[in-house]
């Protein structure tokens, strides 16, 4: 059985179980730990909290102002501060028809600064192409542990034949 997250709660058991980002709020209300962000950064502050009883301050991004429009075309940079804008996605609709925006080509802008725009379509192509390919399985994100959890649960052989609600109840 599951325990109730608590100042009590040891770090591995912590680290042991899932959690759902309502109960990690919760638990950082209760506390006096900044409950908006992330779930990663919740988990990530609870950990230290259990270990240390320290509580760090969520990092505050500055908000950017809007940077100037410009013409965009396949030679366009890529910059590091990119935004998946509609006026992006429509130039990218204009060179590739069934364009939409996917966790794939939002990580490609995210780790391939200085990259052109014409590096983006090529992803783009070849992501398509490995999604036509039996095998493929899409990765998925950390902070989808749910996600990743139930896929896991489904490919264990052990588990053939189980349903849903056998892999909740897990």
């Amino acid at each position: 059985m599951r325990p109730t997250l608590n100042t009590d709660t040891s770090i591995d058991t912590f680290k042991e179980y899932y959690w759902l980002k309502e109960e990690l709020q919760t638990f950082c209300r209760n506390n006096g730990i900044s409950a908006s962000r992330s779930k990663i950064e919740l988990s990530e502050q609870i950990a230290t909290f259990l270990e240390t009883g320290e509580i760090r301050k969520p990092v505050r991004k500055s908000k950017l102002t809007s940077l100037p429009q410009e013409a965009l075309s396949l030679d366009t940079v890529i910059t590091e501060h990119h935004r998946c804008s509609q006026q992006v996605r429509a130039f990218f609709k204009s060179v590739i028809p069934s364009f939409h925006f996917s966790s794939c080509i939002q990580n490609y802008f995210k780790n391939n600064v200085g990259s052109t725009y014409r590096d983006a379509v090529e992803a783009w192509y070849e992501e398509e192409k490995r999604k036509k390919d039996p095998s493929y399985q899409k990765q998925i994100a950390p902070q989808f542990e749910y996600n990743q959890f139930t896929r896991d649960f489904f490919a264990d052989p052990d588990n053939k034949g189980k349903t849903r609600v056998d892999a909740i109840e897990a």
